[in-house]
């Protein structure tokens, strides 16, 4: 599994993930919050399933296609 979700990407993929799980938790958005563990597990991973079928590397463009994960 190589990493496709760079650096902002990232970050945004876990702040949306907490935010929406976290509401889910306190009963403030219905069940759909809890689909937040999704951007959360690809934010923490740094892999995208969706990236490669679309050709989408948000790492960047380094010489190293693997240097967004080091």
């Amino acid at each position: 599994m190589k990493c496709n979700v760079g650096g902002i990407d990232r970050i945004l993929r876990i702040s949306v993930g907490i935010v929406l799980v976290a509401l889910a938790a306190n009963g403030t958005v219905g069940w759909w919050g809890w689909l937040g563990v999704i951007p959360l597990a690809t934010g923490i991973f740094r892999f995208c399933p969706a990236y490669p079928l679309l050709g989408i590397n948000s790492c960047g463009t380094s010489s190293d296609k693997d240097s967004c994960c080091k």
